[in-house]
């Protein structure tokens, strides 16, 4: 168990290391420019999906020294936790679902949509392996450091809003380098907030699991790799709008029917 005293910790500090270990690789992604990446992102977006985990440990290791960071560490396969194993339903099938809906959307409304896509299984296995590497960075740090310490405080909610903002603003300069304009980070902000909802939300019925965490951000962003698009074509870029108002819809719901308090008090039980 991580034991660590809550009231302890500082969500301030730890957002502020993360960005203030951001701030180079953002300098650096304007100059150094890398075609072709996963997803069109900056290369120096795969170095700072660390810094989260690099700011939980630094902060964890000066308030508990190795033993604490070591169970810091040891999170990252914490499926231990998951004590109802239905939970693993949304984790793994919620995101696809949201992607089918997204493109059946897209199709209802007859937007163009990409006619003739090739999926390299082989090369999309490697990715995925690598993206859930570059989830465990995140997480560790936004649900294994920061989640707990900002629940003592507040609602599950306002603990959701509250990182899902800071971790919007930290994907702005990667939405400016790739052409982005205010509409897009408009819609990336409320589509990244609403992720982050439904991230504590499976966090917190599945006995603050940080797996669970890392494995449903693992398969959101396989999803985005996955969902057909070309050379022409990038139907979420191009929609933001249908996009992230789904995944919108998705957390409302799961606001509505679990509760804004917890996140994990089902209303109709």
């Amino acid at each position: 168990m991580y034991t660590s005293t809550l009231s302890n910790k500082s969500p301030l500090k730890f957002f502020l290391m993360v960005f203030a270990l951001n701030i180079p690789l953002w300098v650096i992604g304007t100059i150094v420019k890398v075609k072709g990446l996963p997803l069109d992102v900056p290369v120096t977006d795969f170095i700072a999906a660390f810094t989260p985990l690099i700011a939980a440990c630094i902060l964890v290791y000066k308030e508990e020294g190795t033993i604490g960071t070591k169970t810091l560490l040891k999170r990252i396969f914490d499926f231990s936790r998951i004590r109802q194993k239905i939970w693993y339903l949304p984790v793994i099938f919620l995101m696809p679902i949201v992607y089918l809906l997204i493109y059946g959307v897209m199709q209802l409304f007859r937007l163009p949509l990409p006619v003739e896509v090739e999926i390299p299984f082989l090369k999309n296995a490697v990715i995925s392996v690598a993206f859930f590497i570059l989830a465990t960075g995140e997480e560790v740090g936004w649900s294994g450091y920061a989640v707990d310490t900002l629940q003592e405080r507040w609602s599950a909610l306002t603990t959701a809003i509250t990182i899902g903002l800071v971790w919007a603003i930290g994907h702005y300069p990667s939405i400016i380098q790739q052409g982005g304009d205010f509409i897009l980070i408009l819609w990336a902000t409320l589509g990244t907030v609403a992720m982050r909802i439904l991230i504590v939300w499976l966090y917190n019925n599945t006995g603050k699991s940080v797996f669970v965490c890392i494995l449903f951000h693992t398969i959101a962003n396989i999803g985005r790799i996955l969902f057909l698009k070309d050379q022409t074509h990038n139907p979420l870029v191009d929609y933001p709008d249908i996009h992230y108002s789904i995944i919108v819809i998705a957390a409302v719901i799961v606001i509505f029917l679990w509760g804004s308090k917890t996140l994990a008090r089902y209303t109709y039980i």
